[in-house]
């Protein structure tokens, strides 16, 4: 083993400091538990022994609808009899501006996600593989090795490989607390930014997923109001993630701060507000790498534009997409019905927990719920947490995030996905909980 670990890092001398230094953010409990389930992944007849994955935003709870929409629509696809027409057109160069097909469909989707209290322009629709693409465009665009974006906390733990690892744009957490349901405040944004200052270090912006991940909860009118008067004020970018807009399964309905800066009532420099978006989450299509950026500045989206075509999203899959997209009648059905099983998944989990007694954050969004745990500590630390997880990974056999991989600064606080399993696994996972909380366990927990 000895020999080996140094063989390989002999190797890695010879590579550069970019690909292999360790802001990717792979060695963290939130990485470490997809690799626990990844040895040894559950499955009902298989191995029914084995982890079960709730450590994965993936929405599969909506997938025969797609189904049967490709099934109807069988010219979508340029491999069929009835699409194969298309295949010359699609299979040569394409511009990396994109199909305007497909530019007009996103930006008319994200309306209509909006519910079209807004519109988006086509022109303005920039390309990215996935949202990690489309984050990692958005920082070369906006800020130089060294500057920094403050990053409300709990967040998005791949924001340090997305947004940091390679643009060496340092993070900066600004806590958010329990005893207000984890909402950001004007005085906590204040004293990040205060804090930054007096280390010479220069904040370009702001950046935040809404509605929120891990959370689960959004942001209101007056909330986002505020980000932008304090962006405004300071001169610096506001970037918003709302990759999971479409995920609100009950009210209050999701406000987009595209919304906000239309608002005759809100001063707003809109050079300095930016837009990250995804089919991810929303029509639940990771796999398709589909990333936007949506930018308010024509200088970014020049840039950015430039920048995407190191990882464009393939010509197959912006013409299925631009089909598919533009069916509004299916779009309307499709977003009905999901929200509606969002919605029953959400109910019949956060039930399965209350019933033993474990409570979580009250959320109307996402994929996912904030778990509260911190009772099962053995000590309100993050080594008590550390210890906690390791239990429910090693021995429950749950993959669940801990709340520190989230860069939460409370102990105790877990974020359990509901949405990527059939209802058998999931009521699996939920026997597991009950028997682990069960009081009989307690010298197991602590």
């Amino acid at each position: 083993i000895t020999h080996s670990f140094l063989k390989t890092n002999r190797k890695m001398e010879n590579l550069s400091k970019i690909a292999t230094n360790d802001g990717h953010g792979e060695n963290s409990p939130y990485f470490d538990g997809w690799k626990a389930y990844d040895e040894n992944p559950y499955h009902p007849i298989n191995n029914p022994n084995g982890v079960i994955q709730m450590g994965l935003a993936e929405n599969q709870l909506s997938f025969d609808l797609i189904q049967e929409w490709i099934q109807k629509n069988p010219k979508a696809s340029i491999c069929t009899k009835e699409g194969i027409s298309s295949f010359k057109d699609i299979a040569i160069f394409q511009d990396y501006h994109g199909l305007p097909e497909f530019r007009h469909a996103m930006a008319k989707f994200m309306g209509q996600v909006r519910g079209n209290r807004v519109t988006f322009d086509p022109n303005r629709i920039v390309m990215g593989g996935g949202a990690t693409g489309a984050s990692e465009i958005l920082m070369f665009c906006l800020a130089d090795p060294g500057d920094a974006f403050l990053v409300p906390s709990p967040s998005y733990p791949a924001f340090d490989r997305d947004l940091r690892w390679r643009t060496g744009v340092p993070l900066i957490p600004v806590p958010c607390s329990s005893a207000n349901d984890f909402q950001l405040e004007r005085r906590a944004l204040e004293e990040a930014y205060k804090k930054a200052q007096q280390a010479n270090i220069k904040v370009k912006g702001l950046i935040l997923a809404n509605p929120s991940n891990p959370l689960g909860t959004l942001m209101n009118q007056d909330a986002l109001t505020t980000l932008v008067s304090f962006i405004n004020e300071k001169n610096i970018h506001l970037v918003c993630d709302e990759i999971y807009s479409a995920t609100i399964f009950r009210s209050p309905e999701f406000v987009s701060i595209s919304e906000v800066i239309h608002d005759p009532n809100v001063v707003c420099n809109k050079d300095l507000i930016h837009i990250l978006y995804s089919l991810s989450k929303d029509m639940g299509l990771p796999g398709f790498r589909v990333g936007i950026v949506y930018s308010y500045n024509d200088a970014v989206v020049a840039c950015a534009r430039k920048m995407s075509s190191f990882g464009l999203v393939s010509s197959q899959t912006q013409h299925l997409l631009a089909l598919m997209l533009s069916d509004e009648e299916f779009v309307a059905r499709f977003l009905e019905k999901n929200t509606k099983r969002l919605a029953k998944r959400h109910m019949l989990f956060t039930k399965g927990l209350e019933e033993v007694g474990i409570s979580c954050l009250r959320s109307n969004a996402g994929l996912f719920v904030w778990m509260d745990f911190r009772r099962l500590l053995s000590e309100p630390t993050l080594e008590g947490e550390m210890k906690l997880w390791r239990i429910i990974i090693n021995d429950v056999k749950l993959n669940v995030s801990p709340g520190s991989s989230f860069h939460c600064f409370e102990p105790g606080w877990f974020r359990v996905c509901f949405a990527n399993m059939d209802d058998h696994t999931m009521e699996v996972a939920i026997q597991k909980i009950r028997s682990f909380v069960d009081p009989k366990n307690e010298s197991l927990v602590k």
